[in-house]
């Protein structure tokens, strides 16, 4: 009922404004203004960038904020062994939503607004989603606090943390010795993007890394039914339905499988990328770091990042496990078929 025609750019921002002023009276949240181009043949001739619409744009309104304490600034490990700071908050509602938590993204982000614990800051939800701690309310600050540093050793593994040189960004070096990393990447290579291993939801990662059943993504494939019923809320046909799950799985196609892999800086375009200008996972193991940078878009970074990591005995280990236990995809082209189980009838979709 709020949609209205409107002409020229002054018309809009006015829109804009009223919009704002009526924005707490709405019977629902909204976080800004969308501008259409209202002529049906003007948005064909203008067509879609990616997912996005040349058309159409979003004007967002500045998110709310409210002012909360610091009780804690935790430090919680990534896929790839980056640290990243979190301010455990006392809760407080903000932008719709009631928030206890606030990534500060990383140490120099963290020293930047030299936040403490027992700091009165002020929080925001980036975009009305992303909790954020904007500033420290500097007069507010009790005595003696004291910084907070980056720890040496990792708070999960206790391995060894490392900052390289021009980096924001401070890794645990454990890779998959740690608890946290291996759990993140056992996350992200079901993830719906990536092999899309439906039933493996996160509680499940965590029982089956605290158990000792899995310690890399070949070991999903190895499990049995009877190990899976044993674990907490797992009976008989869920342990059933996530097997045929991982079985599903292994018909993929190259891109997931290089984006599943969680190589550092390869998303699905970079997957989708190395997939089609290498056809082959054979010729692209066997590439170096200089034909790999070759592929557009690729630069000499996230070419070195994938080199080392097909290269490190280790992923070479899993990446083979993976293939006998029976992982495949059709050539470049061909569409993946992918079975699924209805009412005890298997249909493949193609």
């Amino acid at each position: 009922p709020q949609a209205r025609v409107i002409a020229g750019v002054d018309g809009l921002l006015e829109y804009y404004e009223e919009m704002g002023r009526r924005r707490s009276k709405l019977a629902y949240q909204i976080d800004g203004v969308v501008y259409k181009v209202d002529l049906i043949e003007q948005q064909r001739e203008l067509g879609f960038v990616a997912h996005a619409p040349r058309w159409s744009i979003a004007h967002k309104f500045p998110a709310e904020e409210e002012m909360t304490r610091v009780r804690a600034v935790e430090w919680q490990v990534g896929r790839t062994g980056a640290l990243t700071p979190v301010a455990r908050l006392e809760p407080v509602f903000v932008g719709g939503a009631t928030v206890s938590n606030a990534t500060l993204h990383n140490i120099d982000e963290l020293q930047r607004k030299d936040v403490r614990v027992g700091d009165m800051v002020i929080l925001r939800r980036a975009g009305d989603v992303i909790p954020e701690v904007v500033r420290v309310i500097a007069e507010k600050r009790p005595s003696r606090t004291s910084p907070v540093r980056l720890p040496d050793k990792c708070p999960v593994c206790g391995s060894d943390v490392e900052r390289e040189e021009g980096e924001a960004v401070a890794r645990c070096t454990g890779s998959l010795v740690c608890p946290a990393q291996l759990k993140e990447s056992l996350r992200h290579f079901a993830s719906r993007r990536a092999l899309d291993i439906e039933g493996l939801g996160s509680k499940l990662v965590d029982q089956l890394v605290d158990a000792g059943l899995v310690k890399d993504a070949a070991d999903l494939y190895r499990l049995k039914a009877g190990q899976l019923a044993e674990l907490e809320r797992m009976g008989e046909k869920s342990a059933v339905n996530l097997l045929e799950s991982l079985e599903r799985s292994k018909t993929t196609t190259l891109a997931r499988f290089l984006f599943a892999l969680g190589i550092r800086d390869v998303g699905e375009a970079t997957a989708e990328a190395l997939a089609r200008h290498f056809r082959s996972l054979d010729v692209l193991r066997r590439s170096p770091a200089e034909e790999i940078e070759e592929v557009p878009d690729i630069g000499p970074i996230t070419a070195a990042h994938v080199h080392a990591f097909l290269a490190e005995r280790r992923n070479s280990r899993v990446i083979d496990s993976l293939l006998r236990l029976g992982l495949h995809w059709p050539q470049i082209g061909q569409i993946a078929p992918r079975s699924n189980v209805l009412n005890g009838k298997t249909f493949v979709l193609t």
